[in-house]
């Protein structure tokens, strides 16, 4: 066993900020933080809870809830409540023309991490090559499309809050390979029937920033500008059926 105080010598660290490591203590005459009640390093501060993260990066924390693990559609409906009738093949979801999907359960901030890849087959050009969409609320979209060298208009590119924001790099991976969306999304504010902070969201596509904190400007229109309506704390989250065959596996969300 190594003496802290041989091994305070070799680092060259003092040795009583080394040895007070070693014991989980804080202070209770420290000065307070600006604008809170506690107290730098504050003894009485509450611990963070454990989550116990994921074998892989990306599988889900031990506090998440699996909105699709490949096994079925359960957490899922259409649009009218009715079960939804996506196609399962492999471990995935995949488009088939019976309409967008939502979840049953509702959400507001929260944690989404989801994997969609598009046909392999390249078929048509611009909005037309594998076209769907992660809708957060029901209303606030991240657009999900084939853009790998594929030209369309800036905020209508995969990862872009659709109709609003570009991504700031273009992180797409080639037709048909599986790519990440992980998203945090914090919900719009509401009082007495007027806005008071915008949604906002930042994305990761495949690890890479492409949206970092960006406001929302309202809920997602296509060739008109988005404006907010007041609406509840929590809403689904849906993804969309825009007539390409998109596949989807992997998805999880963590309320924040």
């Amino acid at each position: 066993m190594i003496h802290c105080k041989s091994l305070a010598s070799a680092l060259l660290l003092p040795i009583a900020w080394f040895c007070a490591q070693d014991a989980p203590v804080g202070y209770s005459d420290t000065p307070h933080l600006p604008g809170g009640e506690w107290r730098v390093h504050d003894i009485a501060r509450p611990v963070p809870p454990v989550v116990t993260p994921g074998a892989t990066p990306s599988a889900a924390p031990s506090d998440a809830v699996v909105l699709f693990d490949g096994s079925g559609l359960e957490q899922w409906s259409a649009g009218n409540g009715s079960a939804a009738r996506w196609k399962l093949d492999d471990g995935a979801m995949e488009v088939n023309g019976s309409g967008s999907i939502q979840t049953r359960e509702a959400f507001g901030d929260c944690q989404v991490h989801l994997e969609w890849a598009t046909p392999a087959e390249v078929k048509g050009d611009s909005q037309g090559r594998g076209n769907s969409g992660l809708f957060l609320m029901g209303r606030y979209e991240i657009q999900v499309l084939d853009s790998f060298e594929n030209r369309t208009y800036a905020d209508g590119q995969a990862a872009a809050l659709y109709g609003q924001r570009p991504p700031l790099v273009n992180a797409c991976r080639p037709p048909g390979v599986w790519q990440t969306y992980d998203v945090v999304f914090r919900a719009p504010r509401f009082a007495d029937g007027e806005l008071v902070s915008p949604a906002r969201a930042t994305v990761f596509h495949n690890g890479v920033l492409v949206q970092d904190a960006e406001p929302l400007i309202g809920a997602t229109t296509h060739r008109a500008v988005a404006k907010y309506a007041p609406h509840a704390d929590e809403g689904p989250i849906s993804l969309q059926d825009h007539g390409n065959p998109v596949r989807y596996r992997n998805i999880w969300v963590r309320r924040l």
